[in-house]
């Protein structure tokens, strides 16, 4: 078991007693709760309704970061997302992207996008959010997911353990 999965477990274990952070941003309180067992609260969050609101109103202003892996990317992402693959990505490929942009990195719940906007944090970018719920959060808002095709149902659900937690959309998990 990978230490990602291994947090997710104790971290499930936790949120059977847990209740939701107070003002928790969703409408799913267990959900939540796994989610403040996740994060560490380093790099700001944008729910979905604030990353769509920041895109409609100045989306030259906005860069989506997807940190999973190419096999989830491949699946469905943000459209207009760049790839980033969380296991590959340095130091040197994140110094290439524009300090003067509002950076948002998104995985599948958040834990990997945190962990990457902390980096970017340390790289001196002054504008790094990431995605409350990750793509999960999305999917489960009603928002939209692309692929080379188009507009897609499918949301890759990284295993059968997070999966659980996808309600929306077709799971895939390849």
């Amino acid at each position: 078991m990978n230490r990602f999965n291994l947090c997710w477990f104790v971290c499930f274990l936790l949120f059977l007693s847990c209740r939701p952070p107070a003002g928790g941003q969703g409408p799913y309180p267990l959900y939540d709760c796994l989610l403040s067992a996740l994060y560490k609260d380093t790099v700001p969050t944008l729910t979905p309704q604030q990353v769509t609101d920041l895109l409609d109103k100045t989306p030259e202003d906005i860069l989506l970061l997807d940190s999973r892996s190419a096999a989830e990317f491949r699946v469905s992402h943000l459209a207009s997302a760049q790839f980033l693959d969380f296991e590959k990505v340095g130091d040197e490929q994140l110094t290439r992207l524009p300090k003067n942009k509002t950076l948002v990195v998104y995985c599948t719940v958040g834990y990997r996008s945190e962990r990457l906007g902390e980096q970017l944090k340390a790289l001196g970018y002054p504008k790094v959010y990431h995605l409350y719920g990750g793509l999960f959060q999305w999917v489960k808002e009603g928002r939209p997911v692309v692929n080379v095709h188009g507009s897609t149902q499918k949301v890759h659900a990284y295993s059968r353990l997070w999966g659980i937690w996808l309600k929306e959309g077709q799971k895939v998990y390849e």
